[in-house]
């Protein structure tokens, strides 16, 4: 996931951990979660919500997993002076888990067939494949004073929203909208019991993901009194919420937390 991040609370520290992919399960007809694993996780800091990594994999065709080494944003201009012969893929993805005893970490992605390199990476990677991982912090940032939630997400965003109820307190009240390609990705999940969940599907249709979501946020009924909004997925939905709730419904800009993953005819760095 490439995109924009209105705000992130940045990790205290962090460094450039190495590791390989230790297996693979299927999560949902569109969605496949690798579990990472490897002694250099022993560095990684997890925090939990919807804290995201830059995950660096190899391009087709390349033997070694090429990285950058610094431990601050100075990695973005090593990775831009590699030769493009060396230089990996580089994409924004959400720690769904991490296992610190076994020194496990899991991401899910959202598979669409090979429009795009990390979606044909996850479909095709097998045990043993190396990836590195570097710390970018976490978006979701809750208004103190606000009474509930209002989270909305498209695919690519539903790992972090699933990370982020997992991580909630037992008091979370919150309205949910997740919208998915098909209904075979709609699941059971864990929650809260203050947490509405309701999923959306495109029934396989296609179509731009982000945009029934967007509706149906703007047809829903918003909490009462102050409340938090965490948007994330295709930049479309991401930035057209946050425009209707904040010129719309006149909602405090401070208590909208938007996150464009990606946007739709556009890949990201690398």
């Amino acid at each position: 996931m490439g995109g924009f991040m209105a705000k992130v609370k940045a990790p205290a520290r962090r460094s450039m951990v190495r590791a390989e992919v230790a297996r693979t399960a299927r999560t949902g007809e569109s969605f496949v979660t690798l579990t990472l694993a490897g002694p250099g996780l022993a560095d990684f800091e997890a925090q939990g919500f919807d804290q995201c990594c830059r995950l660096f994999f190899r391009r087709e065709g390349q033997s070694e997993l090429a990285m950058p080494t610094a431990s601050h944003n100075g990695w973005l201009a090593q990775y831009l002076l590699m030769r493009p012969s060396v230089r990996p893929w580089v994409r924004n993805y959400t720690v769904r888990a991490f296992r610190p005893e076994a020194l496990e970490l899991d991401i899910e992605f959202a598979l669409h067939g090979d429009a795009g390199p990390a979606s044909a990476f996850a479909a095709r990677a097998r045990p043993g494949e190396p990836v590195g991982l570097f710390d970018e912090g976490i978006g979701y940032l809750p208004a103190p004073d606000a009474r509930s939630q209002f989270l909305v997400a498209d695919e690519s965003a539903v790992p972090a929203v699933l990370a982020v109820l997992e991580s909630a307190p037992e008091d979370l009240v919150a309205r949910v909208l997740l919208e998915v390609p098909h209904p075979g990705d709609i699941r059971d999940i864990t929650a809260p019991p203050g947490v509405e969940v309701r999923w959306l599907h495109r029934d396989g249709r296609g179509g731009v993901p982000g945009r029934l979501a967007l509706h149906t946020a703007m047809s829903t009924p918003l909490p009462e009194g102050p409340f938090y909004t965490w948007v994330a997925g295709e930049s479309g939905l991401a930035t057209g919420l946050r425009r209707y709730l904040v010129k719309e419904r006149e909602v405090p800009k401070s208590h909208v937390s938007f996150l464009g993953y990606w946007k739709h005819g556009r890949g990201g760095v690398g």
